[in-house]
């Protein structure tokens, strides 16, 4: 079998050493393309993109004058209400339309055009309903959300196999032990998963409210540093956006395989 054939995965960390070659490579061309002491000598101008140690050396005025500990404090926090929220909202409503499907036709048209509707057309609607305080912007992430999460949720319960339901009829069980002994702990490890997913989506979501009336978060410093003509700030943060998304995604994933060991293909 070889590395070429279709779906066939590198082998031990052969993939993990393909990505970072791939990385090596993007950042010996910026060097590269960045290379020169003035402008004139650069294949690219350092307003358009500044070169790596110049993106370095601009951190401690990132971090000190431009409060960068506070923004990601900020981010985070109205990640976590917001999107908790949605889950907290979301998956018990997709459990019981995914195990009532008279629930799941009753509200599949408004999940349908939550799913659908563009999610910057949300910030002028939360405004009015909200203001533009901390209440708009949390707001905004948990109506972003929730309809994924509950299609998500209502989407594992049906994917549990008809046998598992039919056994534990046959057993007597009661719809409300299916429900809770059955299709939420056979889903759950899909629900988790899904839920891995969308918080990278409402991590990306949240820049859009953090450019209206904000005093800190990532958005913000985002939005400040392109309209101050700051490139190196700008790709600053996006590389620290990259980062903290990165390592929440594997602290997620080592939780998922804590919580759901016998789920072999869990990451």
């Amino acid at each position: 079998m070889s590395i070429w054939d279709l779906r066939v995965p590198p082998p031990g960390f052969s993939g993990k050493i393909l990505g970072a070659g791939t990385l090596a490579l993007i950042l010996a061309f910026w060097w590269f393309a960045t290379l020169g002491d003035t402008a004139e000598a650069r294949w690219i101008s350092p307003v358009i993109l500044p070169s790596p140690f110049e993106v370095l050396k601009s951190f401690p005025a990132l971090l000190n004058e431009r409060g960068l500990i506070a923004s990601i404090v900020a981010t985070l926090r109205r990640v976590m209400i917001g999107f908790g929220l949605a889950v907290i909202i979301g998956v018990p409503l997709g459990i019981l339309a995914g195990a009532w499907r008279v629930f799941d036709s009753a509200s599949a048209p408004v999940a349908l055009f939550g799913r659908n509707v563009p999610v910057a057309a949300l910030i002028p609607l939360t405004i009015l309903w909200f203001g533009i305080e901390e209440t708009q912007k949390v707001m905004f992430l948990f109506i972003a959300c929730v309809p994924f999460v509950f299609s998500d949720a209502v989407r594992a319960i049906i994917s549990v196999p008809d046998r598992y339901v039919e056994t534990a009829q046959t057993l007597g069980a009661s719809s409300w032990q299916i429900v809770s002994k059955v299709l939420v702990a056979l889903a759950m490890p899909d629900i988790y998963k899904s839920l891995r997913s969308l918080f990278g989506m409402a991590f990306g979501y949240i820049m859009l409210a953090e450019l209206i009336n904000a005093e800190h978060g990532l958005g913000f410093l985002l939005s400040t540093s392109q309209r101050r003509g700051m490139s190196d700030h700008i790709i600053l943060i996006l590389f620290l956006i990259g980062l903290i998304a990165f390592l929440i995604d594997r602290f997620l994933g080592w939780m998922q395989r804590g919580l759901f060991p016998y789920r072999t293909e869990a990451d």
